[in-house]
């Protein structure tokens, strides 16, 4: 059962890994916009996760990867005081404004313009915003456990195996 496993995790890994030999029409090779040009819609917020105020969220998506693993966004918020949930791995640079920022371990911190910061896939942080916040979100979907192990191992093997672990 664990060879089957192991075996579809590189099989999977391996059909991602190639390259597509055709782009399929709308796929676009590079996008450029300027993060005050692009058009931010309605994007509530889970009514059950805010915990403060009436916070109002809007996001405009920049650009998704064409296996559509990856995305980048800008979004902004109103006053208030919400949980958020991290579905996707998500690094965050914030264009203007601050947010307040507390994670589930309590580690508080407050990120303004240009400020980055790195959030795990699966995790929850509480976000306390004042006035108004707006960043720039890079996303990335996590791959499932038994892919990573077996993308690891390929990079491993990539390096030389043993040998790149004396070096």
């Amino acid at each position: 059962m664990v060879w089957k496993l192991m075996f579809a995790s590189v099989a999977a890994f391996t059909a991602r890994a190639v390259p597509a030999v055709s782009a399929s029409p709308e796929a676009r090779n590079f996008v450029a916009d300027a993060a005050g040009a692009l058009e931010l819609k309605p994007s509530p917020i889970e009514p059950a996760w805010i915990t403060a105020g009436a916070p109002v969220a809007r996001l405009a998506e920049h650009s998704r990867g064409r296996d559509d693993a990856a995305m980048t966004a800008v979004w902004d918020c109103t006053a208030g005081e919400f949980r958020w949930h991290f579905g996707w791995d998500e690094t965050v640079m914030i264009l203007e404004g601050e947010v307040h920022i507390t994670t589930e371990d309590g580690i508080e911190r407050l990120l303004g313009p240009g400020d980055v910061a790195y959030f795990a896939g699966g995790t929850w942080a509480t976000w306390r915003v004042d006035r108004y916040v707006r960043k720039v979100a890079f996303c990335r979907k996590p791959f499932p456990k038994p892919l990573t192990i077996a993308y690891r191992l390929r990079n491993f093997i990539r390096q030389g195996g043993a040998q790149g672990l004396a070096a």
